[in-house]
Parts: C-alpha cells; sequence; structure tokens
C-alpha cells in the first residue's frame, strides 16, 4: 500500500503530485486563519517573525492533518510526520512548514539555511558558481518506516502601523521548495536556478544562506507559489503561467 519514498527518484511526476497535495493543504490552512492572522499582527506588540511562527502552528493545528507518533527534528516551526493518502497510493511524509515575517517591500524572496531544503543549492555568486548540497535528508529512516521530507515556507508580508508599534498584514505567500529527487527540472546548474545570494559574508565567517526567489520558482511550476491576499479578498489557486504580476501577486520580480 505504501510507496517507498526512495522509488519516487525514478518517478519525479509523483513526487510532484505529492509536493503539490502538501501545498494545497498549506494553503488552505492558511486562507482559513488569514482574518486570526490579520487581527494577530494588529494587535501583537512582539516581534512579527515571533508570533508568525505562532500563526502558521495554530493554522495548521485547527485544519489538521493526519499525525504518525514519530518525533522530527530539524530548524522549522512546524513538523508533522503524517500519512498522504491518494487513490492510488500512500506514502509517509515528513511535512516541514517554516514561517517568514518581514515587510510587504521584501516580499519577492525567503531567506533559506542549508538545514531547511533536500535539493542541491546553485547559482551565481560575485561572477562564480556556488554549488552547495541540502543538509535535509531526502528521506528519514525510522522505526516507522521511510519518510519523505517535504518543505514549505509561509511567508507574512506587513507593513507598520502608522503612529503605532502595531503591524498590518498585506498578504502571505506559500512556496514549497523542489525535493532534491527534482534536482534536474528546477535547478540543474548554477545558471538555471531558482536560488539568488543570502545575505551573509563569507568573508566573515557568517554561515551560508541563500535567498529563494519566488518569480524564479513559479515560472518552473506555478502552483509552487501561491499568493493568499488579505481577507476579504478572494483567494484563486495559481495554476499555470508564469511570473507575470497579475497572476502571481502585485510588484513580484527579481
Amino acid at each position: 500500500m505504501f510507496v517507498n519514498p526512495r522509488t519516487l527518484e525514478t518517478d519525479p511526476d509523483k513526487l510532484e503530485e505529492i509536493e503539490k497535495a502538501s501545498v494545497r493543504l498549506v494553503t488552505q490552512a492558511v486562507v482559513d486563519f488569514r482574518g486570526i492572522a490579520a487581527e494577530l499582527f494588529a494587535n501583537e506588540r512582539d516581534l512579527p517573525q515571533d508570533f508568525g511562527e505562532d500563526v502558521t502552528r495554530e493554522a495548521l493545528d485547527e485544519m489538521g492533518v493526519s499525525r504518525i507518533r514519530q518525533r522530527l527534528y530539524g530548524k522549522m516551526d512546524y513538523k508533522r510526520a503524517r500519512y498522504v493518502f491518494h487513490p492510488e497510493y500512500a506514502v509517509r511524509q515528513a511535512l516541514f512548514v517554516d514561517s517568514k515575517a518581514e515587510k510587504t517591500t521584501g516580499r519577492t524572496p525567503a531567506t533559506l539555511q542549508t538545514a531547511q531544503t533536500s535539493l542541491r543549492i546553485r547559482h551565481m555568486r560575485a561572477g562564480l558558481p556556488v554549488d552547495e548540497p541540502g543538509a535535509l535528508s531526502p528521506v528519514l529512516d525510522t522505526e516507522n518506516g521511510p519518510f519523505l521530507t517535504t518543505t514549505i515556507f509561509v511567508k507574512y508580508n506587513y507593513r507598520d502601523a502608522a503612529g503605532a508599534s502595531a503591524h498590518h498584514l498585506d498578504s502571505i505567500t506559500v512556496a514549497a521548495v523542489p525535493h532534491a529527487y527534482l534536482q534536474d527540472r528546477y535547478n540543474p546548474d548554477a545558471t538555471d536556478t531558482i536560488w539568488r545570494a543570502g545575505r551573509n559574508a563569507p568573508s566573515r565567517g557568517e554561515a551560508f544562506r541563500v535567498r529563494l526567489v519566488f518569480g524564479l520558482l513559479a515560472g518552473k511550476r506555478r502552483w509552487r507559489v501561491q499568493h493568499v491576499p488579505r481577507s476579504p479578498e478572494p483567494f484563486v489557486w495559481a495554476e499555470c503561467g508564469g511570473m507575470e504580476s497579475s497572476s502571481a501577486g502585485p510588484g513580484w520580480s527579481e
């Protein structure tokens, strides 16, 4: 009944199907919770990043997903061992969801660590090619069997409210980082990439960072990046097409 995740290395279409279903799950949880999220941004006095993490956890807990009693570790806000059921198969999944909160002017990328992706990170930096391995294992072996790892980011785009320490939530971006088995489809080399250099200085020994560029990712598969507007604006699932600003969300560019 269960698909061995390692067999998906030779079945990329099925892997894309699993990741797409996962994006739908997380996006719908965010859509259902966005009204409460806007209230929290307007009233909380903590750092937006701190309560952004709480919003994501609460949204997914309220949505509810299947649960396997398996502890997961990693640098992600939400970690859940779960089942993914499809009419033709099932797979055990280690779902990792991380939250970002940044002012709307910086909505187009999300900054990642290598521990948050299984994909090799290939891009150009200072005119030289970078090829950094992702530190997240593509498959986690546990006493409950192998788990397929899936990484999704939820980014809260906000602006400061005038004359107050509160914040106005403008929109939410949901983005799915491709699995390592999809390397050739999304990042075969340093020039065909979804990444840009991160805000770290190698000369000072700072830890490696990289920016996932939503426009480049959506140009590969549009459904991997979903733009959730503030309520009551309607949410429309983005399925096809390139990275035109009209379909991907206002102001999206590199």
